[in-house]
């Protein structure tokens, strides 16, 4: 490999971190006319099971899709081998069942849209139906 192409593979990757780092997720519910206040800790504790006033359900896209490890890094604040680990112990002891599961960015709306009082996250950009209520944007 010549010092030029190595070069170039450097400064790609260096554009894809720069990329995903500016990268926001919105963390959005269907709250059917209540207005809820979450700070990202009780978003946190919703998607990792724990009991919430608001009494939202989580819903998250399938393993293995970007927005979903953007999701994880800032706002669960773990990896995604952490929370698997997690999950299994939870299935594994019958404590808890983790967040419902959809495989894309339209099934998540969909989802939303169909069932009130229920949270999740979408890359933000997207369009959203006037039923889904923006809750926190990442940084």
């Amino acid at each position: 490999m010549s010092k030029f192409t190595f070069a170039i593979i450097i400064i790609s990757f260096m554009f894809c971190a720069v990329a995903q780092g500016r990268e926001r997720v919105v963390v959005v519910a269907h709250l059917a006319n209540q207005s809820v206040s979450l700070s990202r800790g009780e978003i946190r504790n919703i998607f990792m099971g724990g009991v919430s006033e608001s009494n939202l359900t989580a819903v998250e896209i399938a393993s293995g899709s970007h927005i979903r490890i953007v999701f994880n890094t800032y706002v669960i604040g773990l990896p995604e081998s952490r929370i698997q680990s997690y999950w299994a112990q939870m299935k594994f002891s019958g404590r808890n069942k983790p967040p419902i599961s959809v495989d894309n960015v339209d099934e998540m709306i969909s989802y939303l849209v169909e069932n009130e009082a229920s949270i999740g996250y979408l890359p933000e950009g997207v369009e959203l139906p006037d039923s889904l209520t923006v809750i926190l944007t990442t940084q």
